[in-house]
């Protein structure tokens, strides 16, 4: 299988397209860590990995608390000795006008999305150092995007993933030389059909929405790319 060996770390895969990119890639034959802030989630993700035929391992983390994500990375290092793929999936959506939301959704909105994503890239990079083949792929949104209005999120949304768009380009240029890609994927909002159900494998056409299989087989097409090759950004039009 197309997978077969790699040790996968997916953040946020309780649901959507988390959910989805850790099935697809445990069917292909990876090996799957998947956090989720329940365990409970992350551990419906794992038993739906091992149904397909995958290895998977379930994790909580919450990425707005830094103890929550320090104890994830020490019980990734406790299961495995590295890491070839970081998947920085999890960041909270928030909706709403303005000063809709309390302030502490905003607060989680951020610390998640923004801090949560570094920390994690922080405490997994020891893993992925021991690779030969790192990649960290992160799923900022089209709403990271510079100029990009488009979409109905609420402003604190739009200011993680910002800083997520930012984080990923220093670490891109700083992280090179050790051999790390750092790959961003900036989709617009899109739809995310079931990986297990009869719409995954639905034809699409030409002025639909851009859905979560296309945007799995973009990961899988990054990473499975020689080590010379580095796609650094995938950015998308909006149907």
């Amino acid at each position: 299988m197309g997978f077969t060996g790699y040790r996968v770390v997916v953040t946020g895969a309780g649901r959507g397209f988390g959910r989805a990119l850790a099935i697809a890639l445990g069917r292909e034959g990876a090996e799957v860590f998947v956090s989720a802030r329940s365990f409970a989630a992350a551990e419906g993700t794992a038993q739906e990995v091992r149904h397909v035929g995958g290895r998977a391992h379930a994790f909580e983390c919450d990425l707005a608390d830094p103890e929550s994500v320090r104890g994830f990375a020490d019980a990734l290092a406790e299961t495995t000795r590295a890491v070839d793929v970081l998947v920085n999936n999890g960041a909270p959506y928030l909706d709403g006008g303005f000063t809709e939301p309390d302030d502490d959704r905003i607060a989680e909105t951020i610390a998640a999305g923004a801090a949560g994503t570094v920390l994690v890239t922080k405490a997994v990079l020891p893993l992925l150092l021991r690779s030969p083949r790192p990649d960290i792929v992160t799923m900022v949104s089209g709403c990271g995007e510079y100029g990009n209005h488009r979409s109905e999120a609420h402003e604190a949304f739009y200011a993680a993933k910002a800083a997520q768009a930012g984080f990923t380009e220093v670490l891109s240029k700083r992280l090179r030389p050790q051999g790390v890609r750092v790959i961003s994927l900036y989709p617009p909002d899109f739809d995310n059909p079931d990986p297990l159900g009869p719409d995954w494998n639905a034809p699409t056409r030409g002025g639909d929405a851009l859905n979560a299989r296309s945007l799995v087989d973009c990961v899988r097409f990054a990473i499975s790319q020689p080590r010379d090759c580095f796609i650094k950004s995938f950015y998308f039009e909006q149907a």
